[in-house]
């Protein structure tokens, strides 16, 4: 309650602006006090993410960035002339996945299909320095995706994509089989990009190689093309948007909770993590009612790559805790830290214990050490 002596005016406005109830803060809180889960808990399971072991077999892509001026554009046509400054390659797709998994303590296994080219050299490179066992299939017949994004002044002009999206052949499938036979792993990560491993014929085949007892985690980021989410059935996690996912049921019209339905009835899977980009996420398991994770990004400066760092620390959060909660806390966290950094970059445990403590602040809640 706020008293006046009457002899000032104030906008009723900016009195109810002095102090806004943060909602999603007392929504986080009471879900984690509900399920006995504290701050420190996170941090802890952040610190024992070291020697896990993960499996990575996905489509590697590599996300260019061609940073430009805009020094005018043509009279007779609308085509904007830029002044080149310089292009920056990042490993992304499935590649990124395992660069979280790495950063994040984990021994990773990644493997992927490369085209014979210079952006091959580039990966194998790159995964050597990340201390990553690539088994690197090269594939003469296509090239390794690259999608070139041409940046002015912080905005996206035009997007170049380098890409054959044509199904792997049963020789590569084999040889991709027998990788998974052969390695030992904790947690398989399937990252479908839909760029040629993936499809309706090698899914099965893939799917039956992997051991009992490994626990099998999908993400299809496939809204764009032909395939879905669903062809993945009986896993332990999956982790699609919200678009993905309408767009694997063919349902642009039911609410979230009854996508969800659908989605369980469909893959009979066993944790649901569905991303509902700044809304945040909505959880789900066969034990639990579903919840709500607000999302914790503050500063959007590049949201790509946010749904793999979740992936990847959703992951291996729920080999340590087997609590879907906890996974979605961190996994979330880990999306914001990617969001709020520039390029498609591995995030490091050290800057979610950062935002954790941020939002412990801001939740009215004293640091644990």
């Amino acid at each position: 309650m706020i008293f006046t002596p009457g002899d000032i005016i104030y906008s009723s406005t900016k009195l109810l602006n002095l102090s806004q109830p943060k909602i999603d803060n007392y929504k986080l809180n009471n879900l984690m006090e509900k399920h006995k889960i504290t701050f420190k808990t996170l941090r802890e399971t952040l610190k024992k993410m070291k020697n896990l072991n993960v499996h990575v077999v996905g489509d590697t892509i590599i996300d260019s960035y061609t940073n430009t001026n805009l020094i005018g554009g043509h009279i007779k046509t609308p085509t904007p002339s830029v002044l080149y400054q310089e292009k920056t390659d990042y490993i992304g797709g499935a590649g990124i996945v395992a660069k979280h998994l790495k950063q994040a303590g984990a021994n990773v296994f990644f493997t992927t299909i490369l085209g014979n080219d210079h952006l091959k050299d580039f990966v194998l490179n790159d995964m050597n320095k990340s201390k990553i066992k690539i088994n690197a299939i090269i594939d003469k017949t296509r090239p390794t995706t690259n999608k070139n994004a041409i940046v002015s002044n912080g905005y996206r002009l035009l997007k170049i994509d380098k890409v054959d999206n044509h199904p792997i052949s049963e020789k590569i499938l084999s040889k991709i089989k027998n990788f998974i036979v052969k390695q030992k792993t904790d947690a398989i990560i399937f990252s479908d990009f839909r760029h040629g491993i993936f499809n309706k014929t090698s899914i099965p085949i893939l799917v039956s190689s992997i051991k009992k007892n490994v626990f099998k985690v999908a993400d299809s980021q496939v809204a764009t093309r032909w395939g879905n989410i669903i062809d993945f059935k009986k896993f332990d996690l999956i982790t699609p948007n919200e678009k993905e996912a309408r767009f694997s049921l063919a349902d642009q019209d039911s609410s979230i909770s009854d996508l969800i339905r659908q989605l369980i009835a469909e893959t009979k899977l066993k944790n649901l993590i569905l991303k509902l980009g700044e809304r945040g996420i909505f959880s789900k398991n066969k034990n639990s009612a579903g919840f709500a994770i607000p999302s914790f990004a503050n500063n959007v400066v590049d949201a790509v790559g946010a749904g793999d760092a979740l992936l990847a620390y959703a992951t291996l959060s729920m080999l340590i805790t087997k609590s879907l909660l906890i996974s979605s806390i961190i996994g979330s966290v880990a999306a914001a830290c990617k969001c709020e950094t520039n390029g498609n970059i591995a995030i490091k445990p050290e800057q979610l214990i950062t935002k954790i403590n941020l939002i412990q602040n801001l939740s009215g809640y004293k640091i644990q050490k």
